[in-house]
């Protein structure tokens, strides 16, 4: 059985992290399999940097926020593989993952630079990523127990979705506001909480757009496009109330979302199109008029191509009230 040692008895530094080796890795992975799950109550061992490095990476898929003391059983995957691997409680993983965030303030520096520079960096992300998975397969931890959760272990890139919309200077003025915040409450140099921040906002929409799509089934709400194989899709999830009007809950609520064509998706951004109250679609006079006098716009447009009223999965969360009457009152042009 591994020597029981304490959080407060370990400091890694940001090589640990970034300059991982398979072989380091693999050491790390025998201490964490030879582990007996401790007693309730009793003070945990420190987080490893292969074990700090899956949180990070499970970051991409589970919006930690969304779960206290009391609710971190129910959250999803893969929250749980990682604590029953770790033998450690599902707040442990939670907590680890809001450290890395930087919303919180226990969290050790070198972990917060490292994870800051690695999620900046979607290629050395993956490698760190695949470096880890490595080192687990060489101790027999199998994907039954680890399985690729964000399906990079044999090459590939880390894809964020629904970037687009993080663009604009209406964007950057509302990130530089945000980022003096994030310095007022941070005791790290101005660039690393700079990178904190922008990871947080990045990895915040990828999500979003992750969870969008899969609540709208995959294709256009508006006229039903889909690709049902695993290549690039073309869909955007978009949000009904923009990313810059909307603060930090409403960002990163699917209600809030909307999956669309590229064709849809523009002329709803742009407010050709919205949603009334009772999901059905309304064209404005503009798009309408065109219509008339443009055979192209009409086939995009026209009845059979654009839905009568937007679908969605039967047990899909509906648009928000709230948001889809922002968008008729601020983005539409009847």
């Amino acid at each position: 059985m591994a020597t029981v040692v304490h959080a407060a008895d370990v400091a890694y530094a940001e090589s640990d992290y970034l300059e991982l080796t398979v072989n380091g890795a693999r050491r790390q992975w025998l201490d964490i399999v030879a582990r007996r799950p401790l007693p309730p109550g009793a003070r945990q061992v420190a987080f490893v940097p292969v074990e700090t490095l899956l949180c990070l990476a499970g970051m991409y898929v589970v919006d930690h926020s969304r779960f206290g003391s009391g609710s971190a059983n129910r959250a999803p995957e893969p929250v749980q593989q990682l604590a029953r691997l770790f033998r450690r409680p599902p707040t442990s993983i939670l907590a680890k993952m809001a450290n890395l965030d930087g919303t919180r303030s226990h969290g050790a520096k070198n972990d917060l630079v490292a994870g800051a520079r690695l999620r900046s960096d979607p290629s050395r992300m993956a490698h760190a990523y695949r470096t880890v998975l490595a080192a687990a397969r060489s101790a027999g931890v199998g994907p039954d127990v680890l399985p690729d959760f964000l399906g990079v272990e044999h090459g590939g890139a880390i894809e964020l979705l629904g970037q687009d919309e993080l663009g604009g200077s209406a964007v950057e003025s509302a990130l530089e506001s945000e980022l003096q915040a994030w310095l007022r409450k941070s005791d790290l140099p101005e660039v690393t909480t700079e990178r904190l921040m922008w990871a947080s906002v990045r990895v915040g929409q990828h999500r979003f757009a992750t969870s969008v799509l899969a609540n709208c089934g995959r294709e256009c709400v508006f006229c039903g496009f889909t690709l049902t194989d695993s290549g690039p899709s073309l869909l955007r999830a978009s949000h009904i109330k923009p990313w810059r009007n909307s603060d930090h809950r409403e960002r990163l609520d699917i209600a809030n979302g909307l999956a669309a064509c590229p064709t849809h998706d523009s002329a709803f951004d742009v407010g050709l199109i919205t949603v009334d109250e009772d999901l059905a679609v309304r064209r404005s006079r503009r798009l309408e008029n065109a219509m008339v006098h443009n055979q192209a716009v009409r086939r995009a447009f026209e009845p059979g191509m654009l839905r009568a009223s937007i679908a969605a999965p039967r047990r899909a969360v509906a648009p928000g009230r709230p948001f889809i009457d922002w968008h008729r009152e601020h983005v539409f042009t009847p």
